[in-house]
């Protein structure tokens, strides 16, 4: 049995006990029930996620999938592609918005280069699982085959497996490629049944013309690739990104360890998504990070039915946003697990 499904078969949803167990014991905290609203519904997804009425998130982990997009040659993009290696070396020097943010919530930030146009060498600290360098043009064709989306996500799958098997209990998912909005609106276009120009925004900050193009690029390269909608595999692989993939294999292998896996802004939105086409189970083990600035977001979050924890008016990426809902997970739990009871604390209950 090839990795993907067996990882499917092994994706089951979560049991509903656990959550009535965890509302029990939250209801008869120190507080009027209900008082402490979301932070709330996180402790109880926790406890049903881990099926355990004591889990615990001392080991969290952001994956920053790295890859180029051959779909920048069409002018959609404000930065050059030179600027994802270069954002790469950044984040492994620990100067890019991701490390402050994962350093403040306690969490590791992996950087993965799945499909960088680029050869980095020996460089410490960069996990090398290189599927393609850089996707082709969708504009023109395909943007990867079937058998590398496969592998893009296969190798999300192996780096669940793998962090799950060191104690990791909390993933985030984070992203950067250049022209990595393009592949994200026409994923969200096409599984959402939104026409392109609903869910297509300024990704990096073009300008109002330069989108009128990207809208028309990611219209010609749907009509042109012909993806079919009811097979996510296929959408990735006709109009994808690597990270995208990537992203999409680390939840289906978040889900299958259960592991809760925190989803960042636009792009991890869109490899959620294409996980969540592949095995709608999964989504009892998303967390949506936050609503970004991104038109398309919003979008694909109402199609997985996921509400957001955060609305800070993000669009930077990198897991930045996973990193500040891990702080309120957390709290969550925290509330759950350090509160006092009635009876603890000796506080009379509702008349």
């Amino acid at each position: 049995m090839d990795l993907l499904s067996k990882t499917l078969k092994n994706i089951k949803p979560v049991d509903g006990e656990w959550y009535e167990s965890a509302q029990k014991h939250l209801d008869n905290l120190t507080k009027p029930v209900g008082s402490l609203g979301r932070l709330e519904e996180f402790a109880r997804r926790l406890v049903a996620i881990a099926a355990n009425n004591s889990p615990l998130l001392d080991k969290k982990v952001i994956f920053t999938f790295a890859g180029d997009h051959g779909v920048t040659e069409e002018g959609v993009s404000a930065f050059p592609k030179e600027v994802t290696p270069q954002m790469v070396l950044n984040f492994l020097r620990g100067g890019a918005g991701i490390n402050v943010l994962a350093r403040h919530a306690g969490a590791e930030v992996i950087v993965v280069d799945i499909g960088v146009d680029h050869d980095f060498g020996e460089v410490d600290g960069l996990v090398k699982m290189k599927v393609v360098k850089g996707t082709k043009n969708f504009a023109k064709g395909p943007a990867m085959t079937k058998d590398e989306a496969l592998k893009c996500i296969e190798t999300g799958i192996e780096l669940a497996e793998g962090y799950a098997k060191k104690g990791y209990k909390i993933f985030g998912t984070g992203d950067m490629g250049i022209g990595n909005t393009t592949p994200s609106s026409a994923i969200a276009s096409i599984l959402t049944g939104k026409p392109v120009a609903e869910v297509t925004g300024k990704g990096t900050g073009i300008t109002d013309e330069s989108l009128k193009n990207k809208i028309r690029v990611i219209e010609d390269g749907i009509k042109l690739n012909k993806p079919y909608p009811k097979d996510a595999v296929d959408v990735l692989s006709k109009v994808g990104g690597a990270e995208i993939g990537g992203i999409a294999g680390l939840v289906l292998g978040a889900a299958a360890n259960r592991i809760p896996v925190v989803i960042d802004g636009f792009i991890s939105t869109a490899g959620a998504l294409i996980a969540y086409c592949i095995k709608p189970e999964v989504k009892d083990y998303m967390f949506a990070a936050h609503n970004s600035v991104e038109i398309g977001h919003k979008a694909i979050l109402d199609k997985m039915g996921l509400r957001p924890i955060l609305d800070l008016d993000l669009r930077l990426g990198e897991g930045t946003g996973a990193a500040l809902a891990m702080l309120m997970i957390e709290a969550g739990l925290r509330i759950y697990k350090e509160m006092a009871t009635f009876g603890e604390a000796g506080v009379s209950e509702k008349a």
